[in-house]
């Protein structure tokens, strides 16, 4: 679908190229005069804010004429790396891909931006702000020089706050420190009250993010993982950044990359892991990078920023999210403590995974394409595979620490591996892969859902049909039982899946046989009265698929 179907009001879900070549050609002189892109309306600059730039980063190249897109020309959200054949990793990442410098050739290169439907990027935006969304894109795709430098007075702008303000609701989430519950937010008039606010927080320079509240979540290996909270208002403002950014560093990421992307999920990663294995890159490094999400340095994160983002309120704010301090509440002592946040990006933040995406977006193209023996990686976030033939493994895995330690992480060395492809399996995102003989005598690749994620599902549904819950509402019981089972499947729904499948809805039917059976005292056989046919029929319990995947129409 054409962008252009915007104005029909239906939200486009491609970004294509067409007919951008000639409008940036005859407009290029007046934009480096006029700001930022703009698009549909939307200005680049907000008149009360002067245009600002950033000299504090030096660059690879210098920046050319930006394109102003008039009505008709006219992208947003997500979430985490460079090595090379004989250079060292500083020379490595100074090397960039090459690419044409149309939209046209943008648009054949990228095949489509779609800008929703993946679970991870749930930002939809209405037309309007979308023309400047697809402008930005454009204009980063057809120039990798290119760096945009007025975004801050579009965030002051109603229209764009309030669909910040519809998202953060929709994805509901906890209250920050300040005790902000988005329920709130349904209410029309406290709405208008809180973009009047923001607009006059950002028009006077007067915004400072509130600490970010700190909790812990249970990892299912007796470890801990800190979960950052941003309040109410922060996360607003972040999903209003983040809705511009993206565009404009989705057109430098990697086809290998696929976390917190558009139309981007874990089975496609999958997919590439299988191609990547039947051309022979048998050898696979099985790697996990220890605490990346709290190791990621300011300093060199601001500067991956900054080569395509020049407007210095925008560094400004980023800045200070990731300097956000942290309020941890102690048990010990009962009182609060305020922490310096001195690296890392919250986990929980809107804005979080697309910055630490694009902290490692280098290190995507430097191992795809431009290492001798062009082995493979594929990167989900933090958890990434590189596959290469034979004997290449030792050397690739330790330029790969290399690399990290040069950039201010390492590798977590417990769940580090290297295997062969051939004699063990591995898992990535959930799945377990190996490789196995068909009834033909054929070698093939199979792909299941891993131990570990069947564990977590068995753990949540002991956990909603506990002696704790018997006393609860049937129907609310079941129905939570329901949305966790199904959003399971839906994850795991690829591949060979059918024996798990299987094995995993007869746990649960037997969990609520029990439960249901306790819960009535006894009373009634709980195999004769409480048949598969009656779980599905009388109480609702959801029925898994019973085929595999692939042989679904």
């Amino acid at each position: 679908m054409s962008p252009d179907k915007s104005k029909t009001g239906e939200p486009s879900r491609y970004l294509n190229g067409e007919g951008c070549k000639e409008r940036a050609e005859k407009q290029s002189e007046p934009s480096q005069r006029s700001g930022g892109v703009s698009a549909g309306g939307m200005q680049g600059n907000d008149d009360r804010v002067r245009q600002e730039t950033c000299g504090g980063v030096r660059l690879r190249r210098t920046t050319t004429g930006t394109s102003r897109a008039s009505g008709k020309a006219a992208m947003a959200d997500a979430g985490v790396g460079d090595l090379h054949s004989s250079e060292d990793a500083r020379e490595s990442i100074t090397r960039e891909e090459r690419r044409e410098g149309t939209c046209s050739s943008a648009q054949r290169r990228s095949k489509g931006l779609a800008m929703a439907g993946d679970e991870s990027l749930w930002i939809k935006t209405p037309p309007k702000i979308r023309k400047l969304q697809i402008a930005l894109y454009r204009k980063a795709k057809a120039n990798p020089r290119w760096r945009v430098y007025s975004l801050y007075g579009d965030l002051m702008r109603p229209e764009v706050l309030r669909e910040a303000i519809k998202r953060v609701v929709a994805n509901k989430g906890a209250s920050g420190v300040d005790g902000y519950k988005v329920e709130r937010l349904k209410d029309e008039a406290e709405v208008e009250r809180l973009i009047a606010e923001l607009q006059h927080e950002l028009r006077s320079r007067s915004y400072k993010p509130s600490p970010v509240r700190r909790v812990y979540i249970d990892k299912g290996n007796g470890k801990k993982r800190p979960l950052g909270i941003p309040t109410v208002k922060d996360r607003i403002l972040q999903t209003a950044a983040a809705m511009f950014l993206l565009p404009v560093w989705e057109a430098d990421a990697h086809d290998n990359s696929y976390a917190y992307r558009p139309n981007r999920r874990t089975t496609q990663a999958v997919d590439a892991i299988k191609g990547a294995l039947f051309s022979g890159r048998v050898e696979v490094i099985d790697a996990d990078i220890a605490g990346y999400f709290d190791a990621i340095p300011h300093a060199g994160l601001m500067k991956q920023v900054a080569r395509r983002v020049s407007d210095a309120s925008i560094l400004k704010l980023i800045k200070l999210w990731l300097r956000a301090p942290i309020s941890e509440y102690d048990s010990k002592t009962g009182k609060t403590k305020i922490l310096p946040n001195k690296r890392g990006v919250p986990q929980g933040g809107v804005i979080s995974p697309l910055l630490a995406n694009l902290y490692l977006n280098p290190l995507d193209h430097a191992v795809n394409g431009k290492c001798k023996g062009k082995p493979s990686m594929i990167r989900y976030a933090d958890d990434l595979v590189i596959l290469c033939a034979k004997g290449q493994g030792k050397e690739l895995l330790e330029r790969l620490k290399r690399w990290l330690k040069a950039k201010g992480l390492k590798l977590n060395e417990e769940k580090t591996r290297l295997v062969n492809a051939w004699e063990e399996g591995f898992n990535f995102v959930g799945f377990a892969i190996t490789r196995r003989k068909s009834k033909k005598g054929r070698n093939y690749y199979h792909v299941e859902p891993g131990i570990k994620s069947r564990n977590r599902l068995k753990a949540a549904t002991r956990e909603v049909l506990s002696v704790q819950t018997r006393n609860c509402d049937e129907t609310q019981t079941i129905k939570k039982v329901n949305e966790i089972t199904r959003g399971w499947a839906q994850a795991y729904y690829y591949g060979n899946n059918c024996q798990v499948f299987e094995s995993m809805q007869l746990y649960v039917k037997q969990r609520l046989r029990n439960w249901l059976w306790r819960r009535h005292s006894k009373t009634r056989g709980k195999h004769t009265h409480y048949t598969d046919e009656r779980l599905h029929g009388r109480y609702g319990l959801w029925k898994w698929p019973t085929k595999a995947a692939w042989t679904a129409a």
